[in-house]
């Protein structure tokens, strides 16, 4: 076999190969991304309802606590990045990662000073790569986030709000992390957590208004217990959002590779027959003008 044909078979196989591989992780992400959606989709009314009873407590109760006014005793500010572990998932992390570097732009031009939180390995290699402190990471887990480590960063986070300035302590808690939309569409999201910013609890206009409320034992009690149950059912909601919307950009990213390889394997095939035809006409060249050669002799 000449040796243009030999390189073509051994692309061939190679790309077949890399084939196998990239329909593999697509079939694997669609069979997960299913299970995913239905999870977000499934937390997102008892996240509406906490969101709605925070949103009455706030209104209603009139209340001064450090959670929705704020504090003025320090310019720090956290930022929780949520991406991904892994990679082959198109444009993923390196969309949530974009939108994270604007809001840290715009903060630092704001005067304050962003303190990163980072969930998934991309994340965490991007920004020590390129100098960053991470003063916290979580990996491992973030294509099947579970409750309890929703719980770990929320308290983490919630620690660093109510910490003295002294001891680290930030004003403001900011999330960047990606919708899941639909199977094509993943929008990144950025929302400012702490302090309480309650948008969805406004009554929609011509809706019927909040009724009146009685709190026992008393407004600062309820506010107490809700207001940490709040910060952790939505990083979990976000967490599962995420999740979603990482198994749907890989499966899509994955049939594109899938798409790709097997246009590849006939470019290589179309080589490889040109490649064989241009030995066998040389071979015939060669034979006739031996022939030629050997006649003229006689």
């Amino acid at each position: 076999m000449a040796t243009s044909q030999r390189v073509y078979k051994d692309r061939i196989r190679a790309t077949q190969t890399l084939k196998k591989v990239f329909r593999a992780m697509e079939l694997i992400a669609a069979a997960r991304v299913g299970r995913a959606r239905e999870a977000a989709q499934a937390a997102d009314p008892f996240t509406q309802v906490l969101i709605r009873a925070v949103a009455a407590v706030a209104a209603h109760a009139h209340l001064s606590h450090p959670l929705i006014t704020g504090r003025e005793d320090t310019r720090r500010v956290a930022v929780l990045a949520i991406t991904s572990d892994r990679g082959f998932a198109g444009a993923y992390s390196a969309t949530v990662l974009r939108e994270t570097e604007r809001l840290l732009e715009r903060l630092e031009q704001e005067g304050k000073e962003p303190v990163l939180y980072v969930t998934g390995r991309r994340g965490e290699s991007y920004f020590r790569f390129r100098g960053r402190d991470v003063r916290a990471a979580w990996t491992e887990g973030s294509d099947n986030p579970s409750a309890e480590r929703a719980r770990e960063i929320a308290d983490t986070l919630l620690a660093a709000y109510e910490a003295p300035e002294e001891d680290g302590g930030v004003a403001e808690l900011h999330v960047v992390f990606t919708r899941f939309v639909s199977m094509v569409s993943q929008v990144p999201q950025v929302r400012r957590m702490l302090p309480l910013e309650v948008v969805e609890g406004v009554t929609a206009p011509g809706a019927d208004p909040l009724p009146l409320y009685e709190f026992e034992p008393s407004p600062e009690e309820v506010l107490d217990a809700l207001l940490p149950m709040y910060v952790r059912r939505r990083i979990y909601a976000q967490l599962l959002m995420a999740a979603a919307s990482e198994l749907a950009a890989r499966q899509q990213a994955m049939h594109t590779a899938t798409d790709n390889a097997e246009d590849l394997i006939r470019d290589y095939t179309r080589l490889a027959n040109q490649a064989r035809q241009a030995d066998i006409t040389s071979e015939i060249t060669e034979i006739v003008s031996g022939a030629d050669a050997l006649a003229s002799s006689r």
